[in-house]
């Protein structure tokens, strides 16, 4: 009789997008799914540490299990953010502890569940698709370029053949996603640039990449615009989204390409993180509040029916009364169709947790996200 196996997500969607092929990836090896979690022999925890809680929600679920299953319990393997992270952040305490935590749970690596398993989707009329793998910003605030690593693009091609595969199976919609999805291909036209060749798309264009300086750094072109208006062109696909945008790299070209398909979707998720240019720039963030509210202006003039979904931090290390007050301002201004809102937590091996005094209270954290949900008018802010 075939094991079964069954695979609980933890985090955002690009986890929910590892899970089918987490579940192509055993049922190539002659596993079942199971239907139930206490009906399987191999029970696989697909983890999220962007906050702290995440972490411990999965030292809890695996004590409660074992605390109602007993001998029942089946096998574990956590997989997932927790062990690329405790793998990259330097000092080691975090591996240190989730080895102490969980001394008899196997642990398996996202890369070595590559992207030659083709994703066991739920059925549906939207399927997802990852382009994209890391990050390389390093937002101060951020554990992602530990827990995902380095910014690796997929092959276009490679893309390209399965959002038609999706088309074809008969998916109406599709999500785009990546760490930093706008930024995909900026590593493949980094190496052109340094080799000065251009990078020639599977339909024969070529694209001639050339990196711009903008004040103190240099802006990469990416190819996600063309991967975009490509995919957007394929027959059957009524409405395209894609996570998660960055600001820096959102372009005019990829504002054009939104703008010429009607089937991209309308509703853009712009994290702006902080309003105040001093919290940007502790953040790390690549960007001023007016060249956010700048670009805003001009996606809303191509785009006029154009709607914004955003990310908040309230609490940053050394974030003054003013300069929240500052976010709340260019909340109004720009009007947020959702603002989901995070209280700022340490995390392991991001500069904010390495140099900055977590100085702002719990309670101020909390007086500061209750005021500014309230400003949004619609109560989509998030504890996290």
């Amino acid at each position: 009789m075939a094991q079964k196996y069954f695979i609980h997500t933890f985090g955002c969607q690009q986890n929910v997008a590892d899970s089918e092929r987490l579940a192509s990836f055993y049922e190539s090896r002659g596993f079942v799914r199971a239907k139930k979690m206490e009906l399987t022999d191999v029970l696989i925890l697909n983890t999220c540490v962007v906050r702290d809680r995440a972490e411990e929600k999965v030292y809890g679920m695996i004590r409660s299990l074992r605390q109602r299953l007993g001998l029942a319990s089946p096998r574990m393997v956590v997989t997932g953010c927790l062990i690329g992270a405790a793998a990259r952040v330097p000092d080691g305490k975090m591996m240190k502890r989730l080895t102490t935590r969980l001394p008899d749970v196997e642990f398996l690596p996202m890369e070595d569940v590559g992207f030659e398993y083709v994703p066991e989707r739920a059925k549906g009329k939207t399927a997802s698709i990852v382009i994209s793998n890391g990050c390389n910003n390093f937002c101060a605030f951020c554990i992602v370029p530990f827990s995902r690593g380095k910014e690796q693009s997929r092959p276009f091609q490679d893309i390209m053949i399965e959002a038609k595969r999706v088309a074809e199976d008969g998916y109406e919609e599709v999500l785009l996603l990546g760490q930093n999805v706008n930024s995909y291909g900026a590593d493949v036209l980094a190496k052109k640039i340094k080799e000065g060749e251009a990078y020639e798309l599977p339909d024969g264009e070529k694209v001639k990449p050339v990196m711009v300086k903008h004040l103190n750094r240099h802006r990469i072109p990416t190819l996600f615009p063309y991967l975009l208006e490509r995919i957007a062109s394929i027959p059957g696909f009524k409405k395209i989204s894609f996570l998660s945008s960055n600001p820096w790299d959102f372009s005019d070209e990829l504002i054009d390409v939104v703008a010429r398909h009607q089937n991209i979707d309308r509703t853009l998720h712009l994290p702006i993180q902080a309003g105040s240019n001093e919290v940007l720039k502790n953040m790390n963030r690549w960007y001023t509040r007016e060249e956010y509210l700048a670009l805003v202006d001009r996606i809303r003039t191509r785009i006029p029916t154009v709607r914004f979904t955003t990310d908040i931090i309230v609490g940053f290390p050394g974030e003054t009364r003013e300069q929240f007050e500052e976010t709340i301002d260019l909340v109004k201004r720009v009007d947020f169709d959702k603002v989901f809102i995070a209280w700022y937590s340490p995390r392991p091996g991001t500069a904010a947790t390495k140099n900055m005094k977590d100085n702002v209270s719990i309670e101020e954290k909390k007086r500061r996200f209750a005021e500014l949900d309230a400003v949004t008018f619609k109560g989509h802010g998030k504890k996290m």
